[in-house]
């Protein structure tokens, strides 16, 4: 078996003098220099190492490696520069051009003239500079600028390298430049502000190294955002009651409750929260997520009352026409369904599985089609879209792809080029599993949505709610404020399927029928989390491939309510891994975050990476989002890459990537959302009680397309089914929305 020996060596060092310099990126600061080290050997150095130049003096730590290419290489992961101190190493660096202005002559006259105090000068007295023929007091100065960006470099990528990697430094030099270690010894939590992956905690460690109080108003600020973001990432809150902020706030801090209210009135002053009263609560929110928030409410009125309107005699005939074509009837709340997408800007379809929204929504892009308006079918992950693109029989795109997305690698944010400035093109816009959109993603799509456009959502709202803040579909539906058609006649070729039958009775507060006796919903009774475990093993390696074959294997997923426990995300992938990927010498694998990736595992990716680049069927595209899974088609230990397959996506990732991978073997219910497998298997087991509700049990049962496999307790099964309480999301959509609400707290669309 092959292990990864060279994760568990210490760090190795070389130190020398740089010969060349073979590559240098002004961009990035990676470089690939050679060097001459202690014993007079040559060595290579590649890795983040701004302003190398010919001359310097360089001590890295790193590890040696072999490119396939280039050979023997030091890969450096920290690193220190020295600066040349005789006369004819100072003549030499400054020959090779590291200081913009200076050439082979000018730098022949400087250090004929200062000598070894040549760099004193630079730093402390240009003006001396412009005594020697040739250089001007402009010219002076901006060596000495040119010179104090190199220092600048130096004591910032110095300074970081106990904190962060070589990448993340060069990105706060690039931004804070010299100043950076000035800004981040006074305010360190700055850093998470300006920095995508750098959170509050790591600063909080960075500023107690920097002697910076635990009672300081940088960190307790700092620390008030991050409750707000938490409570963003984890809960899907876009906003919080005061009293929850507060306390928050102060398990997080470890400070008293009372000295909060100054500090968070201080940054409502700063405009970096947003306060409001709905109902008689005081709220806070990121102004981020609260100008989205009306942003959207006051768009989709606009939408709604600008759309031009259809008529209803037209609409009748409209109807007729589609179902001749296709010989079939449609029902009465699909034929309402049709009508008010056709008579409103804004309208909403939801309904659980086998009530006809797909037959929907064939019959609207037929129907405006017919009369010249043209239409964009969309949806927010790749997966869904490709179902309801084979669904329909058209082309559907992701939402990211519609608006066009692109990203720049000095922004955690995704740039959109369809927006407000650019219009999309389309006369109507029908969003496909609308419960999955949060907030943020909706104010993208709502600022490119042209005047006269028309918007139609479409979503099952009794599906469990995005992954990021806001609760978009609930609002839209329980705000009263646009038309929704509530689908709920089961159609027969449905109730052929247990699937369909038993997620409406458990989305009714109903037991589903579980007698195994169907040849799509099975229940095997297990009692404790090994059997529980151990049955869905065997079930994925054996017992299904026996039955019907190896084929059935690429479409299993197991979907559980929870990440820990025996029978949770982490042990069942662990356990099927070794079961379905076991260690193999001709398989290469890599150790990351605590978990094994191998050639072959499937994985997914946890968190969106806007700037990934991928290559699928000829066509090029960025992005890999949260939720996207596919395998590990290849990995290079002498690259240190690892090539990933997203549903035809082919992309690279550097080990440094790695931590936004995980297996997926098993998956939780949330990660599922929006996509459909063949079979799915749903551990049922002890786990905290807020995920042991009905609508995950309803989610997890949806995924699946031809079988439903329950394994565990009864006893969960009928705690999931009865608890029809769902997580409180705190958003201000809804109130914003709602006809009644007051105009006072209405903002201005901007």
């Amino acid at each position: 078996m092959y292990t990864d020996a060279e994760d568990k060596n210490e760090k190795e060092s070389v130190s020398g003098t740089v010969d060349s310099v073979i590559y240098s990126s002004d961009e990035t600061g990676y470089t690939v220099c050679e060097i001459e080290d202690e014993n007079g050997l040559p060595a290579v150095l590649v890795g983040t190492m701004p302003y190398i130049a010919e001359g310097d003096t360089v001590t890295a730590a790193g590890r040696w490696t072999n490119h396939p290419t280039y050979g023997r290489q030091f890969k450096v992961e920290m690193y220190e520069k020295t600066l040349p101190g005789t006369e004819n190493e100072i003549l030499r660096y400054l020959s090779s051009g590291a200081i913009h202005g200076i050439g082979p002559k000018t730098a022949a006259k400087i250090v004929e003239r200062f000598g070894e105090d040549t760099f004193d000068v630079m730093e402390n007295h240009p003006d001396w500079l412009a005594e020697l023929p040739g250089i001007t007091l402009k010219k002076a100065r901006a060596v000495s600028e040119s010179f104090a960006d190199i220092a600048g470099a130096r004591n910032v990528m110095m300074f970081c390298a106990d904190y962060f990697g070589s990448t993340t430094s060069m990105k706060i030099y690039r931004k804070w430049g010299g100043k950076a270690v000035d800004m981040i010894r006074n305010n360190p939590y700055r850093l998470c502000d300006d920095f995508s992956g750098i959170g509050f905690r790591r600063a909080d460690s960075i500023a107690s190294a920097c002697g910076i109080t635990q009672d300081s108003k940088d960190r307790l600020r700092a620390g008030i955002i991050h409750t707000l973001k938490t409570a963003a990432q984890s809960g899907g809150h876009t906003c919080l009651p005061e009293a929850k902020l507060e306390d928050a706030a102060s398990e997080i801090l470890g400070v008293a409750r009372d000295i909060l209210p100054e500090h968070i009135k201080a940054l409502e002053k700063e405009g970096r929260i947003v306060s409001f009263q709905n109902n008689g609560t005081l709220y806070y929110a990121l102004a981020r997520y609260r100008s989205a928030e009306v942003y959207c409410a006051d768009k989709l009125r606009q939408i709604n009352r600008a759309c031009p309107k259809v008529s209803g005699e037209d609409i009748g005939a409209f109807i007729a026409k589609t179902e001749n074509e296709n010989g079939f009837e449609y029902a009465k709340l699909q034929r309402l369904a049709i009508a008010s997408a056709l008579e409103n800007g804004v309208m909403v379809l939801t309904g659980g599985p086998g009530t006809g929204k797909t037959t929907v929504i064939k019959g609207l892009i037929s129907i405006f089609d017919s009369i010249g308006l043209d239409t964009a079918l969309a949806a927010p992950t790749g997966r869904a879209a490709k179902r309801i693109s084979e669904a329909c029989g058209c082309e559907a795109k992701t939402i990211h792809r519609l608006l066009e997305m692109e990203h720049n690698d000095d922004d955690e944010n995704p740039r959109f080029m369809r927006n407000q400035t650019c219009y999309l093109d389309e006369d109507v816009l029908i969003v496909d599993e609308a419960s999955m959109i949060d907030i943020i993603l909706l104010e993208a799509l709502l600022r490119a949505a042209k005047p006269g456009c028309r918007i139609v959502f479409i979503g099952d709202r009794d599906q469990l709610p995005s992954v990021g803040a806001g609760n978009v579909l609930a609002d839209i539906i329980d705000s009263g404020a646009y038309t929704t058609v509530r689908l709920t006649d089961i159609f027969r070729q449905a109730k052929e399927s247990m699937i369909i039958v038993n997620a409406h009775l458990i989305n009714e507060g109903k037991m589903p029928q579980c007698d195994n006796r169907a040849n799509d919903f099975f229940f095997l009774k297990r009692y404790d989390d090994a059997s529980i475990a151990a049955t869905v093993s065997e079930l994925v390696k054996t017992r299904l491939p026996k039955a019907y074959g190896e084929k059935i294997s690429d479409g299993i997923q197991v979907i559980t309510p929870s990440r820990k426990g025996a029978a949770g995300t982490e042990a069942l992938n662990a356990m099927l891994q070794e079961s379905l990927n076991p260690p193999d010498a001709s398989k290469p694998e890599k150790s990351a975050h605590g978990i094994v990736l191998r050639l072959g595992d499937r994985i997914m990716q946890n968190k969106n990476n806007y700037g990934v680049e991928w290559e699928k069927d000829g066509t090029e595209g960025v992005g890999v989002f949260n939720g996207d899974i596919g395998f590990i088609a290849g990995i290079d230990k002498k690259s240190e890459c690892c090539d990933m397959n997203f549903d035809g996506r082919e992309c690279r990732y550097e080990f440094s990537q790695l931590d936004e991978i995980e297996h997926a073997y098993a998956i939780t219910v949330h990660k599922s959302q929006g996509s459909e497998y063949p079979v799915v298997i749903i551990p049922l087991y002890g786990c905290a009680s807020v995920l042991l509700t009905r609508n995950l049990l309803y989610t997890a049962v949806t995924r699946a397309s031809e079988m439903v496999i329950l394994v565990g307790r009864p006893d969960v099964l009928e705690t999931m089914v009865e608890n029809g309480k769902s997580r409180e999301r705190y958003t201000s959509l809804r109130a914003l929305m709602t006809p009644s609400t007051d105009a006072s707290v209405q903002q201005r669309l901007v």
